[in-house]
Order: C-alpha cells, then structure tokens, then sequence
C-alpha cells in the first residue's frame, strides 16, 4: 500500500546526540526466559546473544553480527536507530522520518513506502516492531542491542533479508533491591533531557521496574518565510516524552512471566528539507506548516514454562496500535505551494510459540509457531493528501481505507554435534502472507476504487557447518535464504495496477572468531556472496511512463565482499574498529526514471536501451557504499578516588546512491557521511558527570534524498550529561 512514497520526510536527528543514550548500571543474570544479556568479563571471551531463542556465545555461533551494551551506547553516542551505522560495520540508514531505509550489505528496503516492506526487520524485548512508521522510538534504559547480518529467514522469518536488530531494555530483578539511576542533560539548541529508571522488588517472586524519558530541543534551521519575511511554521523543535513499565513475576522456578508496556508522544515538530541546488542544508525557504508526531503503545507478553528434562515451551505476544501525522512543503521553497499531509493509525498484533530443547546433549532441536496481523487505516475523509495548492480538490490526490496484512508460519531447526567440535545445523521456516488493499482514492476530483489482494508464499532455510578448532578459535560457513513479499500499488492514473512480488537473497558465507590474550582480544572476519532476486523499486509505468509503478528487477543481483571487527581490552585502553568491503552489480534490466516523463514504452527485460529507457543492467545496489569503517577508543585514567575517561568514536560511511538511475543532476549520489563523536567522563563512585560532543567536525551532508529534496543529517551538537546511580 503506497503512503508517504515520495513524500515521507527525513530525519534531522541522523546521528542522534550522546545525552540521550542510557547509562547502564552494573551488569546482572538475566531472568530464565529473558531477552537481556551482558557481556561476561572479557578474559572469558564471551558475548552472549539470544536473537536465535537460546543464550548463545557470539563467538561460537555461526552469524555475523555485533552486540552493543548499555554502556557501549553511552559510550559510542547511539540514542537511536540512526546511529547505529557510525557504530556497526555494513549498517546504512537513511532517515525520511517517521519512517526509515535500512540496508545491511545493500540488503533490506530501497523505496520510502509502506507498500514495500522493511528487509532489516527491528525486535523489540522479543517481538517485532512496526515494520514502516513509527521509527523515531529513542533508546533509553537498554540491556544491549543485537545487529544480526546476513539473511535470519529461518528464526526471524520475512522481512529479514538483510538482517535483523534485537532492542532489549532491561528487565526487573528479583531480589536485586531498590537501585537505578538518574540521567540529566543539557546541550547546544537549548537541548534538555532527563530520564531514569528503577528496579522495584515486591516480593520473593515479584518485581517491577519503571523507567521514563523526556527530551526538548530546538530545531536546527534557519527558515525564511514568503518574500523574505518569518516563518511562523515548525522548524524541527523535539518534544518528546516515553515511559516503560515491566513486570516480572517468578511463581515457581519452571515458570517465569515478564511483560512490558512502552507508551510514547514523540513530537518531532517537522522534517524540514531543501531542493537539491540549495547545498546550505540549514538554511531553508518555506510557505506550508510542516508537522510530524507519533504517539503509540507497545505491550509485550513474554512467557516461559521449563519441562522435566530441560524442554522450554517460549510465548511471546506483542500488540502495539499508534496514530502518526505528518506534513511537509514538498517543493522546499517559499514561492511554490506544493504540500503533503497525512494522518494515519497502525495496529500490529503478534504471537510466536516456541519448543526449545536444552543446550546440552549431542542434538538440540527448536519448533515453533508464528503469526502477526497488521493494518493501516488512512483516516476519513481522505486525511492523505498531495496538492498544489493544497485544499484544491481539482489539483489533489487523496486517499482513505485501510491495507490489512497478515503472515503465518512455521519453523524449525536442528543441531548435530558431529564431534565435540564440530555442528551441524539445518533450520527452514515456512510462511504465508497476505495484503489486500481497501482504498479508496480521489484523483484530482475523480474517484478511484482500490480494492485488491496479493499473496504470497515461501520456503526460508538454513544449513551451517560450525567448527570450534580450540577453545579460541572457530570456523564457519553456512548457506542461508531469506525473503520479503510482494505488495500492492495504489492507483495512479488509470486501471488498476499489478501487484508486484516477493524478493529473495541466497547468501554464502564463511568466517573465522578468534580470542587471543585471555579474551582481551576478540577478532571476527567473514566474506559473503548473495544472489539477490526480484529487487523492488519504483520506475516509470513499462507501458506508459508517464506514472510512476512498483516492479521488480528480472535479473540477479550480486552483492559481495568482507567484514572485519576487533576489540580489544589492555588494563584502562579498550579498542574496537569494524570494517565493510562491498561490491554490487545489477541484473540485466531496463527502465524509465519516474522522474523523467516519457510517453514511449520500455519493457524491463528487453528495452530498447536509449535515452529515456535506461539499461541499468551492472549499476551499483541503491543505498550499498563500496566501503564502510567505524573505529572506537577510551582511555581510563585511575585517580585514585575517582577516574577520568576520555573518548573517542568515528564512522565513516562511502558515497552511495539513492536510486538505481544515479543522475547526479539529481540528486542522486549522496556524499560520505565522517562523522566523529567524543566524550570525557569523570566517575567518583556512583556519580558520573559527562561533556559530549556529536559529529564534532560539523560536518554538513544530505542524509537522505526524496522528492529532489535533501535532508540534512545533524550538526554539531554538544553539551553535558549528569548521572547518578542508586
């Protein structure tokens, strides 16, 4: 279901800022059943993930990914989703707003639409999240967070096909005493903050924990008015406020129970942007209100029963349901009224069961049941809406109804120690989609009726070979599958339009973990080939580009190339630095660019290759930079009573292209993104007090491109964070 398309806005907060992000207090066990994890001490060399349903050493898993604690959020400046491709290798987001692109590996989702469904799907505390809108939820009292590259089909399922993200906040404690903490912030742009949480034990077999978060900011821009006089609209100003309450209660040592409610009112105050000829990205012409504001709830309901014998039957339940409005000056200027405006409200619903063996034993096994139901419904009368001027029906296009979705599944997987060294595991994961379309539209005065219905279905698998050399080193490789399906196009023009289908990646992969020095240094390198097929992306109509039509590309896909990560501990010095190689080549493949009306017809498959229909066939993947590196440092400097941590991140991110057609002219070639970020810390004893600066060079850069405007990533920003501990 077309929404936002090309209208979506991007973020001004690209690289977030350093008070947001939590301080974490001391690392505990989690509860049976749970999400949260810590690393271990590093001389033991481990760090534990969960995404695949089991407490797993990352360095004897055969996957590519990072783990990010409390701490190392702090630490590295990552206050949301945004900042995650400065700290983790192969990770790139463009940020249009309440909604996102995100690609690992050039792997995940290309088009700013709802209608085309997110390939990095985000969990959060065990069940997933909004897979389009409802983006900009901060990260604030965080156990760790999981980034999981590669295509997780079989456990995660579609949507999955670049990889997968894993948001865990912290859980009650049982027995832990009162204790917690309180962040404070204030900064440049009259940035304020504060949040906290804490740890409420009720009883021997019950616990609550309570955590908020509150944010003000002032807009980055400098907005110019009709005729050279004040803006009067929005300018960016963030007002945000959230809370979380968990509850975990432990009535008997098989059962155990956590459930977790989010609530959130995330005023953004607008995404401003700039035509593409404007390169002083924060001085802006505007003469439309501009607007945009998510408010929504989460609940989790996380249950775990402990059989004789070490079975576990695993129930996660999510229900989230949300209302996001947005509105925009499409043209960038103050002497065009090109507007857009949408109100929307979204409701998910999710329930996954899970059987589990133990750990122990030469054969371990996992079976489990998954579905989730989501609708969109665009509010009456007709609260989508694309004009010039705007309130002129004859000049608008707008839109109402609703686009329910609906997947079904089944999975499983088993693991066979062939030695004590060596793994085998194979895992496939069956699933069903659905989306039908209940629209009705308004065309410039003429209605349209949408009611159509697409489905499609699927066979995910995976087959890994896992060899523990020694108790240092281990080997891997594996061929996995993943999956995203196909959708619906809204009207435009005439006749109703074809739906488009499912896209699919095979991945090859083999790599090498290392410990060396008693876990004080753990190394990873991997290489991977994926076979990319049927990629989604909007062109001009094949029959009649005049239009603008979702389709996927005939031909195969290759991407390829190499990671790397290290880090290392040596008494008050810690390193770590990650790296990305990548390579991407386009199938064969001929189309318009919508932006370029042509009334002559380019087939996909055989063309003509001329002026307007476009033989793309070997182009560079969209939003996949040949190169990305992100390198960390801090140093803790003992005295005596107290300790001194100065800091240092960087995240270094190639240029990239924002569509397949790659015109310059256009816009279309966003610039490296160097974004270096830096902190002091004074600790004496439970009180820290912290000076931070985000993106200290002030770089300018378009973070994103969408509708020949640019959205500027953020400026410099910096200030000063207190906490305190209890």
């Amino acid at each position: 279901m077309n929404t936002r398309a090309l209208w979506i806005g991007a973020s001004a907060l690209v690289l977030g800022w350093a008070g947001e992000a939590a301080a974490q207090s001391a690392p505990v066990a989690p509860a049976a059943g749970s999400e949260q994890t810590d690393e271990l001490p590093s001389t033991e060399g481990e760090i534990i993930v969960t995404a695949r349903r089991r407490n797993e050493n990352l360095m004897t898993t055969p996957v590519a990914g990072s783990v990010l604690s409390g701490g190392d959020l702090a630490n590295k400046g990552v206050a949301g989703v945004d900042a995650l491709q400065f700290a983790t290798p192969s990770v790139v987001v463009n940020n249009f707003g309440q909604g996102i692109d995100f690609n690992v590996r050039g792997i995940g989702k290309g088009e700013h639409n709802t209608q085309t469904s997110t390939g990095v799907i985000t969990y959060r505390d065990g069940a997933p999240t909004f897979p389009g809108y409802f983006q900009g939820e901060p990260y604030y009292d965080v156990a760790n967070i999981q980034v999981l590259r590669g295509p997780q089909g079989t456990i995660v399922g579609q949507n999955a096909t670049g990889g997968a993200v894993f948001v865990n906040s912290n859980d009650p404690i049982i027995g832990g005493g009162v204790h917690g903490y309180v962040n404070a912030n204030l900064g440049n742009y009259w940035d304020a903050g504060l949040q906290g949480a804490v740890n409420l034990p009720v009883s021997d077999t019950f616990a609550a924990r309570v955590a908020l978060y509150g944010q003000r900011r002032n807009g980055f821009y400098d907005i110019t008015g009709p005729g050279g006089s004040k803006y009067t609209g929005n300018n960016g100003d963030v007002r945000q406020i959230a809370g979380r309450i968990s509850l975990l209660w432990k009535p008997t040592p098989e059962l155990t129970i956590l459930s977790k409610t989010d609530l959130d009112y995330l005023d953004q105050g607008a995404y401003p942007a700039t035509p593409i000829a404007n390169r002083k990205l924060f001085d802006l012409t505007a003469n439309s209100p501009q607007e945009a504001r998510d408010k929504f709830y989460r609940t989790i309901l996380r249950v775990n029963y402990e059989f004789d014998g070490g079975v576990q039957l695993r129930s996660v339940t999510g229900y989230s349901a949300g209302n996001t409005k947005y509105r925009a000056d499409l043209d960038g200027t103050a002497t065009e009224n090109r507007t857009f405006f949408d109100n929307l409200n979204e409701r998910q619903l999710s329930q996954e069961l899970t059987l589990i063996s133990p750990d122990t034993g030469r054969l371990t096994w996992l079976l489990g049941g998954f579905a989730v139901w989501n609708k969109y419904h665009y509010l009456e009368p007709f609260q989508f809406t694309i004009g010039a001027p705007a309130g002129t029906a004859a000049t608008e296009y707008r839109l109402q109804g609703t686009n329910p979705n609906r997947s079904l599944a089944a999975f499983g997987q088993v693991g066979f120690a062939i030695t004590p060294a060596l793994k085998l595991e194979v895992g496939g994961r069956y699933t069903a989609s659905r989306s039908t379309n209940h629209i009705d539209v308004l065309q410039y005065g003429t209605p349209i009726e949408a009611e159509q219905q697409t489905k499609t279905d699927n066979f995910s698998y995976k087959a890994s070979l896992g060899w523990a050399v020694d108790r240092n080193q281990y080997l891997y490789g594996f061929v996995a599958t993943g999956f995203k399906p196909g959708g619906l196009n809204v009207p435009v023009g005439f006749g109703q339009p074809d739906p488009f289908g499912p896209e699919k990646v095979t991945s090859y992969e083999a790599g090498w973990k290392s410990n060396y020095a008693g876990g004080k240094i753990r190394t990873t390198i991997n290489g991977f080939y994926n076979s990319y097929k049927d990629f989604q992306i909007t062109i001009g109509n094949p029959d009649l580009p005049v239009f603008g039509l979702q389709v996927n590309v005939p031909g195969t896909t290759k991407i390829y190339g190499f990671e790397a990560e290290v880090e290392g501990k040596f008494g008050g010095l810690s390193l770590d630095a990650g790296i990305n190689v990548l390579k991407s080549e386009i199938g064969r493949f001929f189309a318009t660019d919508p932006r370029a009306i042509s009334g002559t017809p380019c087939n996909i498959n055989t063309g003509p290759g001329n002026t307007t229909c476009l033989d793309l066939s070997g182009r560079q993947q969209t939003y996949a930079p040949n190169f990305t590196f992100n390198v960390g440092a801090q140093y803790e400097i003992d005295l005596g009573d107290s300790t001194l941590t100065p800091r240092l991140n960087f995240g270094h991110i190639a240029p990239q292209w924002a569509t397949l057609f790659q015109n310059r002219q256009l816009g279309d070639r966003l610039e490296d993104r160097n974004i270096l970020n830096a902190q002091l810390g004074y600790n004496r004893g439970s009180l820290t007090v912290t000076a931070y600066a985000t993106n200290l060079t002030n770089q300018h850069y378009p973070a994103a491109l969408n509708s020949g405007l640019y959205f500027a990533g953020a400026p410099r920003q910096y200030g000063i964070k207190v906490l305190k501990a209890f």
